[in-house]
């Protein structure tokens, strides 16, 4: 079982996984004593998993902890209670007084979580993300504001990076979002400051679905200045999701928390820009403990920017990807391969992903050989005027040439190989 440190996953002693009813959907009763339970400061899933496992559920435990001398046992169970190979185990003293406090303030919780507007998803749910299931120690319950089911795309990426980066790190990380929007991927994101922001606000703006993890709760929101922006996912058919109570303030602790919730929502985690470091590294570094695919773009080799992706491009050479360009990562990803035709492999479906619905269709047609407007209109029986605006896209691209009435592939267009016969599927996980 994986453990969280303030350097991202480590290695702990396996405890059972987080489950009080398996095969059951909980009761009204016992998913707001998750919702309580999560607000205590201090109880992750690990200590969480611990005292479920004792006293089968939540429920249960909020009243262990409103008995009298309940917290104590909290700490110190009662050799009765434990059988005689089992050791005695609890959580520490102050974990403890905070589930008796919240215990006294349940009903007040559970008022603060519906006030907010925040639906409580448990890992029992059928609405929990299928992806944070198959990761070790997933949150035992999420807060969520909006749709849950924006975490259920077909295609979720993540992209994460530096809070300080280089205005060709924010157009990197806005293309990109953009582009998988362009093929229906969802982007997953911190919501900080930096690459995080520019990938949310670009996939909003070309018509796609985000979702934000934050590393604090709802009421207490960080960054704050990100507020409108958590707005506009939401009002978007996103969501903005946390593990955290909605009071719980964040701290040093809660971000590599975050982060692994973040790489385990997603098939694939893109890391833009990361100092030495970096945040965004213990993303990456929690995408490969969970068997997910992670790339980073590589920049300059004397750019602060781009020593952590480069370092962790070394580090891990057998595991890491290398981005060598947004359609080269699209294709990569496979999510251009619904795009393809005959004589359209997904290499070129990918260099065509960022152009717009219309002029995709019409650089397509022309990778397979259709050069005159006349045979556009044919193929596409688009209107004249349809197809002559797309092939203009496509020329202040770069991805097409006309002369003399015909039309030709150009630049990235021309460069994407048509012959190429790998098509590498994606794996949905």
């Amino acid at each position: 079982m994986l453990g969280v440190g303030a350097s991202g996953p480590v290695h702990a002693d396996p405890p059972a996984p987080v489950s009080a009813l398996p095969g059951a959907r909980p009761t009204l009763e016992e998913r707001d004593a998750w919702a309580v339970l999560a607000g205590v400061r201090g109880l992750g899933p690990v200590g969480f998993g611990l005292l479920l496992r004792r006293y089968g559920s939540g429920a249960a435990i909020l009243r262990e902890a409103s008995s009298p001398g309940g917290a104590r046992r909290l700490v110190e169970p009662e050799e009765a209670s434990q059988g005689p190979a089992e050791p005695a185990e609890g959580v520490s003293q102050a974990i403890a007084d905070g589930i008796a406090r919240a215990a006294d303030g349940a009903a007040l919780t559970i008022g603060r979580i519906r006030s907010l507007g925040l639906a409580v998803v448990t890992v029992e749910d059928p609405l929990y993300p299928i992806r944070l299931t198959q990761i070790e120690m997933p949150p035992h319950l999420i807060y969520v504001l909006g749709s849950p089911g924006a975490m259920h795309a077909e295609a979720v990426i993540a992209i994460v990076g530096t809070r300080r980066p280089t205005d060709a790190g924010r157009a990197i990380a806005a293309r990109l979002a953009a582009n998988l929007a362009a093929v229906g991927a969802s982007v997953v994101s911190g919501l900080a400051i930096g690459i995080d922001g520019a990938a949310h606000a670009a996939t909003l703006q070309a018509g796609g679905t985000t979702v934000a993890v934050i590393g604090s709760g709802h009421a207490k929101l960080h960054p704050r200045v990100h507020g409108r922006l958590a707005d506009a996912v939401v009002a978007s058919g996103g969501a903005v999701i946390s593990e955290l109570g909605p009071d719980v303030e964040p701290s040093r602790g809660t971000f590599p928390r975050r982060n692994r919730v973040i790489s385990g929502l997603a098939d694939a985690t893109v890391v833009i820009e990361a100092p030495a470091r970096s945040g965004a590294l213990i993303t990456a570094s929690w995408a490969l403990e969970q068997g997910r695919e992670c790339y980073l773009v590589p920049g300059a080799i004397d750019a602060p920017a781009s020593a952590g992706c480069l370092a962790f491009l070394r580090e891990f050479p057998d595991r890491a990807r290398i981005v060598a360009g947004i359609p080269q990562l699209i294709d990569d990803l496979g999510l251009a391969d619904h795009l393809t035709q005959p004589g359209v492999t997904s290499d070129v479906a990918a260099t065509l992903t960022g152009v717009g619905e219309v002029a995709g269709r019409i650089g397509r047609e022309i990778a397979v050989g259709r050069a005159t407007v006349d045979e556009l209109v044919a193929s596409t029986g688009w209107p004249v005027a349809t197809v002559l605006a797309a092939l203009t896209i496509l020329e202040r691209a770069g991805l097409t040439v006309g002369a003399h009435g015909r039309f030709r592939a150009a630049g990235a267009l021309a460069a994407a190989d048509p012959d190429k016969s790998r098509q590498r599927p994606r794996t949905i996980v």
